[in-house]
């Protein structure tokens, strides 16, 4: 464990006006400030006037080809905390988290820090200190998600540096805490403080896929809108074109996907009622029809599955996980003066995933839902009723930054299929800066404890590919991806392999629409499927309707256009030349007008 004393230059300014004699500090208080801007914070900045921003690091955009925002579920190398007020919760957090990794913890008292995470309350001492450092720093809150550092790759798996934002709350030691995890880590920092590039955000409000799109509430919108806030800063004056310019220019988002703020959630974060669990996963909270958020959040879902596919180009796959009222008199769900319970509100730790409980009720199909969903992660509740009544729990309160050398795997899990007769094509795409020297494909069936072992062919755009033997009906396959760089670096996706694993089942398939419903429309198979010249891709519709057939490539690519336009009743016939297309596995799209996407794996050999 190391333990530090640190006053840099922005904090000692902001020192001079909130001094540990404040309450802002949150030592007068008998309760630590609320995720929303508190009361009391109004109070003291009607006496006292805002400190004027401290400028820190670079700002203006990174000139790095091929940014890259990382995603929740890669590898990170720190865990970052910050200790202020709910101390319980965040022992056991820390305990955690430092099996898997570094854990960075901020605090204005060192030593009683370190007192209480090796004394025998909740949990007992810790095992070991080693991977802790604590660093004896100004604080005012603990919600570090919200005012912590964003990582961000140039040339994809290369350059890393911080990204920080302009924060949306009166609170200057916390809005520092990215320049001081930066030094700490030897980072470069950049900045969007500064006109023409000053966009304010907030942590809890932004998620990324890893590869180029973003999610966030209108919340961004509201608060980059010109006009004054009413401790002394103004908003930045960004119109949505300018701030998806930002976002692009700093942290390489291409996409960015806005949903409405939810009535009753007051903070209007959206790690408050979803998490990206992977490239193409949203686990999505649920409520009770009718009941508090969940017509919204309804009415969100729809826009965003009918709106943006994933970076494969088909649909986002949704999992739900039912919101829990509060117990007891005067509980209920928020709309009827319920805490805003989540279970959406989790962090990964590399194998980890630490997820907010409650009580047990609720909490067991919680975490049911996560294993099943994330095989092998080892899924761990914290127990968050201490925290949920100030609008936050775990992803609020920790934040983390990516390894230095990420090797970067990413491939669309294969979904079951009918066929008995041909192998099952597993491609991936595998990035690390110093190049890739071999990746191999794992697989087995289920019930089998050990796997075998297929050697991967890398292709164009680092993307690599083997086959799994074709298997007889009623069998589910178990697989994953392991990669190894130039410079000795091993890696698997999932990253918990082997006990973490994809899974598919050879046999009947029932095709359903996005909602679940019979599908008014759909593809009927491609054939010849795998392809290699002349294919024809029929279409089934109930009724006329506007409509775009495409095909991408296993990275997402969209590779051809094979019709765009009105596709009449009935069946109608497409076609695509296979022959001058790289072999692989490639994904056919169907877009109808205002009900949804299709899609159907096509082979090319």
């Amino acid at each position: 464990m190391r333990l530090h004393l640190l006053l840099s230059a922005p904090l000692l300014c902001c020192i001079g006006i909130l001094t540990s004699s404040n309450p802002i500090c949150g030592q007068d208080f008998d309760t630590p400030l609320s995720h929303g801007v508190d009361p009391r914070e109004a109070a003291f900045y009607e006496a006292h006037p805002y400190p004027a921003f401290a400028t820190r690091g670079e700002t203006t955009p990174p000139e790095f080809d091929g940014l890259r925002t990382m995603a929740e579920w890669e590898e990170i190398e720190i865990l970052c905390v910050g200790w202020e007020g709910y101390s319980a919760i965040e022992k056991q957090i820390v305990v955690n988290a430092a099996l898997e990794c570094e854990v960075i913890i901020l605090t204005e008292d060192a030593a009683y820090v370190e007192d209480y995470i090796t004394s025998s309350n909740n949990g007992g001492p810790a095992a070991s200190l080693a991977n802790m450092t604590i660093l004896e720093v100004p604080l005012n809150t603990v919600w570090i998600r919200d005012y912590g550092p964003n990582t961000v790759y140039g040339s994809g798996v290369d350059h890393r540096i911080i990204v920080d934002w302009l924060y949306n709350r009166p609170r200057p030691d916390d809005d520092v805490s990215p320049q001081v995890i930066a030094d700490e880590m030897g980072i470069d920092l950049y900045e969007t403080t500064t006109a023409p590039f000053d966009l304010m955000n907030t942590g809890g409000n932004f998620m990324s896929d890893g590869f180029g799109m973003g999610f966030a509430s209108n919340l961004i919108v509201d608060e980059n809108s010109g006009g004054g806030t009413w401790w002394g800063t103004q908003f930045p004056d960004q119109s949505i074109e300018e701030i998806e310019g930002i976002l692009a220019d700093f942290m390489g988002l291409h996409t960015y996907v806005r949903m409405e703020t939810l009535p009753f959630d007051g903070i209007h974060h959206i790690d408050m009622h979803m998490k990206l669990l992977d490239e193409e996963t949203i686990l999505m909270a649920e409520y009770p029809e009718g009941v508090a958020d969940g017509p919204q959040i309804e009415a969100n879902l729809e826009y965003v599955l009918s709106n943006f596919t994933s970076k494969w180009g088909t649909p986002f796959e949704v999992i739900r996980i039912p919101s829990p009222p509060e117990p007891g008199w005067g509980g209920g769900y928020p709309d009827d003066n319920g805490d805003y319970m989540t279970y959406t509100n989790s962090v990964f730790v590399n194998n980890t995933i630490l997820v907010p409980t409650y009580y047990e009720e609720y909490d067991t199909t919680a975490i049911a839902i996560y294993e099943e969903a994330m095989p092998g992660y080892n899924v761990i509740g914290i127990d968050c009723n201490q925290i949920i009544s100030a609008s936050g729990a775990i992803h609020c309160i920790t934040h983390t930054v990516g390894v230095e050398d990420p090797l970067l795997i990413s491939h669309q899990p294969l979904n079951d299929t009918e066929d008995t007769v041909n192998p099952y094509a597993v491609e991936a795409l595998v990035q690390h800066r110093s190049g890739i020297a071999s990746a191999r494909l794992f697989w087995r069936t289920e019930g089998e404890t050990g796997y075998a072992e297929v050697a991967m062919t890398g292709g164009m755009d680092d993307m690599w590919s083997a086959d799994i033997p074709a298997q007889a009906e009623g069998t589910v396959v178990q697989y994953y991806v392991e990669g190894t760089s130039e410079s000795g670096k091993t890696q698997d996706r999932p990253m918990p392999a082997p006990e973490g694993y994809w899974q598919f089942r050879v046999g009947e398939i029932v095709v359903n629409g996005i909602d679940g419903a019979p599908a008014f429309a759909g593809f009927q198979p491609a054939f010849p499927n795998p392809a290699s010249a002349i294919t024809c891709v029929p279409v089934e519709l109930s009724r006329s309707a506007a409509g775009r057939i495409a095909l991408r490539d296993a990275a997402g690519r969209e590779v051809a256009v094979l019709f765009e336009g009105r596709l009449p009743m009935g069946v109608s016939k497409h076609f695509i030349d296979a022959a001058p297309l790289p072999a692989g596995a490639y994904v056919l799209t169907l877009e109808i007008e205002g009900n949804g996407v299709w899609s159907q794996r096509l082979m090319v050999r």
